[in-house]
């Protein structure tokens, strides 16, 4: 396994022990704004961390964006992808065990961090809603990213902005899915889960990645991208 594959399956696991760790297992304690917060710092903790190995992508999306954008080849896309959803499933994993050793809990009745929408799901938006905030969250994310990693931005800022802009998504949207933006964040606790989180996985895979392939395209089209950046 490659030293960028490592990276990305490490830093994703960061990126959901830390969020959707945050949420099982503190979630009664800290609240929406200590997970958003907590999802965040896991974004800095692996982009300072691990970024200058893989560029701590650690989600498909934003790797279909720089594909799109021309700043990934396809071989890496693929690699990355593959190591992000091992990461995210690894991570839940450990956060299954963990959860499991306190009394009471049970996947059915306490879940694993999982997102969704609709009736018995956090503010019970619709599948619409749902579908508009992912697809838009993740077009803001994956363009912020785009822009703060091309070759002219501020060096040594990237990981900081970009963790706050995910922290900013999840105090607009965990109410509404739980906030996704990202296919192997939620393919992992849906792994476990089953059922419904299985069942509504689609649209945390859909919505995400055609957020992600409009920002890539955009940025390689120069809109969303400085006149004076290099495209690698």
């Amino acid at each position: 396994m490659s030293s960028k594959a490592i990276a990305e399956f490490i830093g994703t696991f960061i990126l959901v022990f830390f969020g959707v760790g945050s949420a099982v297992l503190m979630g009664a304690h800290i609240g929406f704004h200590g997970i958003a917060m907590a999802f965040g710092l896991s974004i800095v903790a692996a982009a300072y961390g691990l970024g200058a190995i893989s560029g701590a992508h650690l989600n498909p999306a934003v790797s279909l964006g720089f594909l799109l954008s021309g700043r990934q080849s396809t071989g890496d896309f693929i690699t990355y992808v593959i190591a992000q959803v091992l990461g995210a499933v690894a991570a839940a994993f450990v956060i299954y065990l963990i959860a499991s050793g306190k009394v009471g809990y049970t996947l059915a009745t306490n879940g694993l961090g999982q997102n969704g929408w609709g009736a018995g799901y956090n503010g019970e938006y619709s599948m619409t809603a749902a579908l508009v905030f992912e697809f838009v969250a993740t077009f803001l994310f994956v363009t912020v990213i785009l822009g703060a990693t091309q070759t002219d931005s501020p060096a040594g800022f990237a990981g900081l902005a970009i963790g706050l802009t995910l922290a900013g998504i999840h105090l607009v949207g965990i109410d509404v899915t739980g906030v996704s933006v990202n296919p192997a964040r939620s393919i992992g606790p849906a792994v476990f889960v089953g059922g419904q989180a299985l069942s509504q996985l689609w649209l945390f895979i859909v919505a995400p990645l055609a957020g992600g392939a409009l920002a890539g395209v955009l940025h390689a089209a120069g809109i969303t991208r400085s006149p004076h950046a290099a495209r690698n």
